[in-house]
């Protein structure tokens, strides 16, 4: 049921414009980023590193959430419309089902989104002509990212499946972003959901995670994406969804 659930949630995709934003905002990023490292190479000397701290600064501070709002939006505005919520809830369909094949479907667009960030990184550090190797670290910043992004979509879709709205859940992701980076700044990030997005990626420090906070890391976002999962599956077990 489950895997039947996923590949119609995929369906409803195919003939979308989804795959333009997804990937037109890394996009953005990357330029961006290459822009400002470009005309700044006197101070930001530590090549790949800094053009990291350039492209991810856009990227995970601001367009990886934003874009995971929309993904989250988007597959519930089907449901959204001409009352499809109330046809969906009296199929023989588990409520579980549904939240989780929506919350797979977003994920699967988030690690390609990620892929596809991390090629764009590579090619404009080639084209950067560096001299120094590829920093392996790069591979953990773009799995943590996309395990604080898991986490954000959780909340994300619990938003969506309330809100009728498609531009209100996106709104309110911008809220947390700007709530996570004072919760980072304030060195109590690892215990707000978006501010893991900026740990996990090493946007705003580069330092490896010791072991502990690895530990951490991982326990906070299971814990996150285990709760709102919960709240979100209860919600429609026990409410009506607004149609």
């Amino acid at each position: 049921m489950l895997q039947r659930m996923i590949l119609a949630e995929w369906m409803k995709l195919r003939h979308s414009r989804m795959l333009l934003v997804l990937l037109v905002l890394p996009t953005i990023s990357i330029l961006i980023g290459c822009t400002n490292f470009y005309f700044n190479q006197g101070i930001l000397q530590q090549e790949w590193y800094s053009l990291w701290t350039q492209v991810s600064l856009f990227y995970g501070e601001f367009f990886l959430p934003v874009l995971i709002a929309i993904c989250c939006a988007y597959v519930c505005r089907l449901e959204h419309m001409n009352r499809n919520w109330n046809v969906l809830m009296t199929a023989p369909i588990s409520v579980s089902s549904i939240f989780i094949a929506k919350l797979t479907i977003v994920s699967m667009l988030i690690i390609f989104v990620q892929t596809f960030f991390f090629i764009l990184y590579y090619c404009a550090g080639n084209l950067f002509g560096f001299s120094l190797l590829f920093p392996v670290e790069t591979f953990g910043w773009i799995f943590r990212g996309w395990v604080a992004s898991i986490t954000i979509s959780a909340i994300q879709l619990f938003l969506s499946l309330r809100i009728r709205s498609f531009a209100a859940p996106i709104g309110l992701s911008l809220c947390g972003v700007f709530i996570g980076l004072g919760m980072y700044v304030a060195k109590i990030g690892m215990f707000f959901p978006y501010s893991l997005l900026t740990i996990g990626m090493g946007v705003l420090s580069q330092e490896s995670l010791t072991a502990t906070e690895n530990i951490l890391f991982i326990f906070m976002n299971a814990f996150f994406i285990i709760l709102f999962s919960t709240v979100s599956i209860g919600k429609l077990k026990k409410a009506d969804v607004r149609t």
